[in-house]
């Protein structure tokens, strides 16, 4: 991948991120209560805590969908991997995906002067590597794998396997989740 390629697939996630200004003397942290009714955080927040620490898949799956996730048949959500606590339904898993141990799907980032949302999507059969960090706006391929503890700021395309901070595409391919 050339750096201008790598410059467009970062544009294209940037480009499909909500930007949301902030003002005042904080940070964008600071203004969450206006981003996200603090009932409906805290609601997340326990669920989250749920889907994090319970073996069962199918109580994980249930309960993502309750939050507003699109959650595919057969997706396997390992434990203590954390989907978005604030926005959650911006969050998509296809069918038989795999999201491996203390992985996290983030779908929003807050920054200085402003937060940023977007949605995630993890393709069919996609693997997501235990620690690996994703970041809002990225779309992650069908059959695409991405190594443990790597942070993903870029689209996967199907069928790739990337690693690395930040996550590049390898030759061959990494283990499981």
């Amino acid at each position: 991948m050339s750096d201008s390629d790598s410059d467009s697939d970062a544009d294209r996630r940037h480009d499909r991120l909500d930007r949301h200004p902030t003002a005042g003397p904080h940070n964008s942290l600071w203004h969450w209560p206006d981003a996200k009714h603090p009932l409906r955080v805290v609601v997340n927040y326990l669920a989250v805590w749920l889907i994090r620490v319970s073996p069962s898949l199918r109580a994980k799956n249930w309960l993502l969908r309750r939050l507003g996730a699109t959650v595919d048949p057969g997706v396997a959500f390992g434990l203590e991997a954390t989907p978005d606590v604030f926005w959650p339904e911006l969050l998509t898993i296809r069918s038989d995906a795999i999201v491996g141990y203390d992985a996290t799907l983030l779908c929003h980032e807050f920054l200085q002067t402003e937060y940023r949302t977007g949605e995630v999507v993890v393709g069919e059969r996609a693997m997501i590597g235990a620690g690996a960090v994703v970041l809002p706006g990225v779309d992650i391929g069908a059959d695409a794998k991405v190594a443990a503890n790597s942070l993903v700021s870029e689209d996967v395309p199907p069928g790739t396997t990337v690693a690395g901070v930040p996550a590049r595409p390898v030759e061959g391919g990494v283990g499981g989740a």
